[in-house]
């Protein structure tokens, strides 16, 4: 009876759930890899070295190894697995010049920046899109993490600084000695290109600890929502002056 009710309570998956869950692997397997071989086809019209880089780097693995360990093994021993690692080369290669051509197509695209932090920075980063911006799409955005806080700037470099200087302004008031840095998205001097972007954040130095920046990033948060709740949401009525408006800004 012991055994029985034991059993009753077991939680152990049916044969039909094991059958639906490998089901499930495969077709997510086969899904990964159409998606793959989806981007080599595009990558390789795009890319004409892609084949050429490919090629080099398994038969150029495969026949080094082979050549360096033949004293010691069989030729035919070790050709298999210079083969693979040359594949894992080859794979490298691939994924890094895919990187490069997505980066290339998105620089200068308004939200590239927000787009590079949001899909590069995970853990405990904290990454808030536009936090300010202006008409002509130039954009602020907002990164917590060990580092502090990092403000990142997009769009004209003339439009932006004022942007970023009036940004830091507002948030230095409640964050205290907590470091503030700031980058300019570009290809000029001084200016981070899109795709060092989060390597470069990521260099930055740990000042605070790891608890701190979810704390650091609501504080920040509510900072936003009570600026842009003060503010009347539409059309702004007719015949109220900006004056009137800024001195009821000042009362709240």
């Amino acid at each position: 009876m012991a055994k029985n009710a034991a059993g009753s309570g077991s939680t152990k998956p049916t044969k039909e759930e094991k059958k639906a869950a490998k089901a499930e692997k495969r077709a997510a397997g086969k899904e990964r890899r159409t998606q793959l071989w989806q981007a080599f086809q595009m990558q390789r019209k795009q890319d004409k070295k892609l084949l050429p880089y490919m090629i080099g780097a398994v038969v150029g693995t495969a026949a080094v190894l082979t050549l360096a360990l033949m004293w010691f093994l069989p030729w035919w021993a070790v050709l298999p697995l210079g083969i693979i690692l040359g594949a894992m080369f080859a794979m490298i290669i691939f994924s890094r010049r895919v990187q490069k051509n997505v980066y290339a197509q998105a620089e200068g695209t308004p939200g590239a920046a927000a787009w590079a932090l949001q899909n590069n920075l995970r853990g405990t980063w904290r990454v808030t899109p536009a936090v300010s911006g202006n008409t002509y799409l130039d954009a602020v955005h907002r990164v917590v993490g060990r580092p502090g806080i990092i403000l990142v700037g997009e769009g004209s470099p003339h439009r932006v600084k004022p942007l970023l200087a009036q940004e830091k302004k507002k948030i230095s008031r409640i964050v205290g000695d907590t470091p503030i840095y700031d980058f300019i998205v570009g290809n000029e001097e001084g200016e981070t290109t899109l795709r060092k972007l989060a390597p470069s954040i990521m260099k930055l130095p740990r000042n605070i600890p790891a608890d701190m920046v979810g704390d650091l990033d609501n504080r920040l948060s509510v900072l936003a929502a009570k600026t842009q709740g003060g503010l009347p949401k539409g059309p702004m009525p007719a015949g109220v002056k900006q004056r009137n408006m800024q001195r009821a800004m000042r009362r709240r």
